[in-house]
């Protein structure tokens, strides 16, 4: 599987194995088995609940000699509500706990949106300056708990804030990304600053469109289905092959085995020039998950169009 190397010159294989909305229960088996069929590579957050789990099965296998520490690339995410510099220490430590980890290769401001830990109201973008809160992350670098630092969810815009006073510049941008939304002003500027793109949701999002009957499910768009059949691949496997093409990373999740281990080999599809011109012609701005959830809340102080400056 491709890899990047990262500013601390750790390396990030180039598909890893997505754990949101893996329930508990499904999710340590999951990783088991990704970590069985060759994955190095598993993406957490504290938001997603089931951190403690996935723990468990890194550390089975790392106990049972499947793999070694320094083998994966273990990445979670800080969540909106321990934004404010204080707090950050304890949400990282919380997290190392789970995962029973001594470091993480990658932490990540999960939204660049903040929310007041103990009354669950929002807090204005302006009101935790962000740089504030990337200060702590570098102390936390220096310290050893954690090797990359970065951001989710971050429009250019906002990257550019983070990189005109970071000392520890941020290695990855993680976001939303697929033939649909394919954000190349987005992926120009983050490729120009040394910045890593990864693609999260890059099947789409199967549950969103459910919600949004005008959402169309990208594993069913006619172009991509015909590229799979001439390729006798599948067209979730185009979708992920897709993105490496692209010089990102990319995170499918699933909790069955032979989906696991199909995403994976994703890695051995060519697709030829005339491919990756069809992908490119399917680009319509389209996102699954528009941030919604946060700007439709009471007493919101962020919009869909503050969140990503668009």
């Amino acid at each position: 599987v491709k890899s990047y190397t990262l500013r601390s010159g750790n390396v990030m294989p180039g598909i890893g194995l997505g754990t949101w909305k893996s329930s508990p229960g499904v999710v340590g088996e999951a990783v088991k088995t990704a970590l069985q069929l060759g994955y190095r590579h598993v993406d957490c957050a504290a938001i997603y609940g089931n951190q403690k789990e996935v723990g468990v099965a890194i550390k089975e296998a790392i106990d049972s000699g499947l793999v070694k520490r320094e083998d994966l690339f273990v990445t979670s995410k800080l969540w909106n509500t321990m934004h404010h510099p204080d707090d950050v220490k304890a949400a990282l430590s919380k997290t190392l706990e789970d995962l029973q980890l001594e470091y993480l290769d990658l932490y990540l401001i999960h939204w660049p949106i903040h929310v007041d830990k103990d009354t669950g109201k929002q807090i204005a973008y302006e009101d935790i300056p962000i740089v504030d809160t990337w200060k702590v992350l570098e102390e936390c670098v220096e310290k050893g708990l954690i090797k990359d630092i970065g951001v989710s969810n971050f429009s250019a815009k906002k990257v550019g804030e983070i990189l005109a006073s970071a000392t520890v510049k941020p290695s990855v941008n993680q976001v939303e990304r697929h033939p649909f939304l394919q954000q190349p002003g987005l992926l120009e500027y983050c490729l120009e600053k040394k910045v890593h793109l990864t693609g999260y949701s890059p099947l789409g999002s199967n549950d969103r469109p459910m919600e949004n009957k005008e959402l169309q499910r990208i594993l069913d768009e006619e172009q991509v289905v015909e590229i799979a059949k001439k390729h006798n691949a599948s067209p979730a496997q185009v979708l992920i092959r897709w993105a490496l093409y692209c010089e990102t990373s990319v995170l499918p999740k699933s909790t069955k085995a032979p989906r696991i281990k199909e995403n994976l080999e994703s890695a051995n599809l060519t697709l030829d020039e005339d491919d990756l011109k069809t992908l490119k012609e399917l680009d319509r701005h389209q996102r699954y998950l528009d941030g919604t959830e946060f700007s439709e809340v009471e007493d919101s102080k962020y919009t869909v169009e503050s969140i990503w400056d668009e």
